[in-house]
C-alpha cells in the first residue's frame, strides 16, 4: 500500500494559518422560516450569540457550484448554509436571515451573473462563493458595491487583495474563513523536512489555477530554504488534466522520494491510479483540497488508504459540537458533512454573531451593513467548527488552528 503523507503542523510550529455565462436555472432558496430539517443551534452546540434579532430579515445570498467536477464542494455548503440558517431563525423564534444560493459551475463568468441574480434580488451579505477563481471575480464586483463577502473556502490571497492598479493592497470589505494557500505552502515544506520526510521532492500542480500554483510558490520558496531538493515539478493545466500518467512517471524517473500534491482530489485520484499502474510507491503529501476523494464516483478508495489531509474539521471528532453538528447534517441531508460543510456553517453563524454585536438590520442598505460588519470581524473572537478563538485582521484573513486527518478504513480519521 502507497504511504500518502498531508500537510499537519508540527507541536513546535507557531505559523498561524489564515484560511484553503449564467446561472443554472435552479437555485436554492429558503425563506426566514424553519423548514423543520434541522435542529436549533443550541442542539448542534455552535456558538451561540448573546441577544434576540428583532429588526427586518438580512437577505443573505450564497454562491458556489452545486453542478460540475467540483459540485461535492459548493453543494456541501449550500447545504451547511441552509442548515445554519434555518437553526439561527428557528432559535431566534423570528427571521433574521432570508437566504438564497445560486449555482456558479465553478466558472467566474458564472459566478458573476450569479452574484448579479442576487444583487436584483435585494442580497445585503454573501456568504461566499466556494472556489478561488470564481471569488476573485466576485470580489472584484463587491468591492465596487460595497457589499461584504465571506467566504468558506476560497483560499488564494488574490481573494482578499485587490488586482487593479493598487494590486496587493486589502480590498477591505472581502474576508476568509479558511486557511490561506501561502500559508499552506510553507507549513507543507516545514513538516516535511522537520520531520525528515523526505529529502528529493516531485511536485504535480495546476498552473492554470490560482489555488495550486499559489500553494506551490510558497512551497517551492519554503524548501529551498529548508534544504528540500525538488528534482520534479509538473504542472498540468485545466485544459490538459485528463491524462495525468506523464507527470507520475517523471517523478518516478527522478527518484523523488515524496509527491507534494497542492491539488484537488479529482486530480488526485488519477495520480494515484496512475501511480499504482507503474508500481512507483512514494510518499503523497496533499493539501485541503484532497477533501472529497472518497466521493468520487467509481475510485477505487483503498488507493487512498492512509491519506492525511490539513483540514480544520475532522467529522469524528469526539466532541460535543462536532457531533451534534454531523448529526443534525445527516439528519437532513443523508451524508457526513465534509471540511467544506463546516467551514460555510461558520460563515453563517460568524456573521449572525457579527450582526448582533453590531446591531445592524435588514432596513440598512447593503453598504452600511458592509462598514458595520468589517469593524465587527476585525475586533471579535469567534469560536466555531472549525476553530476556537477565530479572529481576522484587517486585510480579512483569519487565523486559526488547523487539524489533520487520516483515511483510515475508507473514511476520515481524526489524528
Amino acid at each position: 500500500m502507497k504511504k500518502i503523507v498531508s500537510s499537519v503542523l508540527a507541536v513546535s510550529m507557531a505559523l498561524s494559518l489564515a484560511a484553503c455565462g449564467s446561472t443554472a436555472d435552479t437555485s436554492s432558496e429558503a425563506s426566514s422560516a424553519s423548514t423543520g430539517s434541522s435542529t436549533s443551534s443550541a442542539a448542534t452546540g455552535e456558538t451561540a450569540a448573546s441577544g434576540t434579532y428583532t429588526g427586518t430579515p438580512i437577505k443573505l445570498g450564497g454562491i458556489g457550484p452545486t453542478t460540475g467536477s467540483t459540485a461535492v464542494y459548493g453543494t456541501a455548503v449550500m447545504n451547511a448554509e441552509e442548515l445554519a440558517v434555518n437553526e439561527i431563525n428557528e432559535a431566534n423564534g423570528s427571521p433574521v436571515f432570508e437566504w438564497k444560493f445560486e449555482d456558479d459551475e465553478n466558472d467566474a463568468e458564472k459566478s458573476v451573473n450569479a452574484y448579479n441574480n442576487l444583487k436584483d434580488w435585494g442580497m445585503q451579505v454573501l456568504a461566499g462563493p466556494v472556489t478561488t477563481t470564481p471569488s476573485v471575480a466576485v470580489a472584484s464586483e463587491t468591492v465596487n458595491d460595497n457589499l461584504f463577502m465571506l467566504t468558506p473556502s476560497a483560499s488564494s490571497v488574490s481573494v482578499i487583495q485587490n488586482d487593479a492598479a493598487d494590486a496587493g493592497t486589502a480590498r477591505g470589505n472581502v474576508f476568509q474563513i479558511c486557511f490561506t494557500d501561502p500559508n499552506q505552502g510553507v507549513a507543507s515544506a516545514d513538516y516535511i523536512a522537520d520531520n525528515g520526510l523526505a529529502t528529493k521532492i516531485g511536485v504535480i500542480y495546476d498552473s492554470s489555477d490560482a489555488y495550486s500554483s499559489g500553494i506551490y510558490e510558497k512551497f517551492q520558496a519554503e524548501a529551498e530554504t529548508k534544504g528540500l531538493e525538488i528534482v520534479a515539478a509538473e504542472a498540468f493545466t485545466a485544459d490538459n488534466k485528463t491524462d495525468l500518467s506523464i507527470q507520475v512517471t517523471k517523478c518516478q524517473e527522478a527518484g523523488a522520494e515524496l509527491v507534494f500534491l497542492p491539488i484537488y482530489y479529482q486530480e488526485a485520484s488519477q495520480i494515484l491510479i496512475a501511480a499504482d499502474s507503474i508500481g512507483y510507491e512514494p510518499q503523497f503529501f496533499g493539501c485541503d483540497g484532497m477533501d472529497g476523494i472518497l466521493a468520487i464516483e467509481g475510485f477505487d478508495t483503498s488507493l487512498a488508504e492512509g491519506l492525511m489531509l490539513l483540514t480544520p474539521f475532522a467529522a469524528d471528532a469526539a466532541d460535543e459540537k462536532t457531533q451534534a453538528f454531523v448529526a443534525a447534517y445527516e439528519a437532513a441531508y443523508g451524508e457526513t458533512p465534509n471540511q467544506f460543510a463546516a467551514d460555510a456553517y461558520d460563515v453563517v453563524y460568524s456573521i449572525y454573531e457579527a450582526v448582533l454585536a453590531s446591531g445592524v438590520n435588514g432596513d440598512m442598505d447593503a453598504s452600511e451593513i458592509c462598514d458595520a460588519l468589517k469593524t465587527q470581524f476585525t475586533s471579535m473572537t469567534f469560536d466555531g467548527l472549525t476553530g476556537t478563538g477565530m479572529t481576522w485582521d484587517a486585510t480579512g484573513a483569519v487565523s486559526k488552528e488547523p487539524k489533520a486527518v487520516v483515511i483510515e478504513n475508507g473514511a476520515y480519521a481524526a489524528m
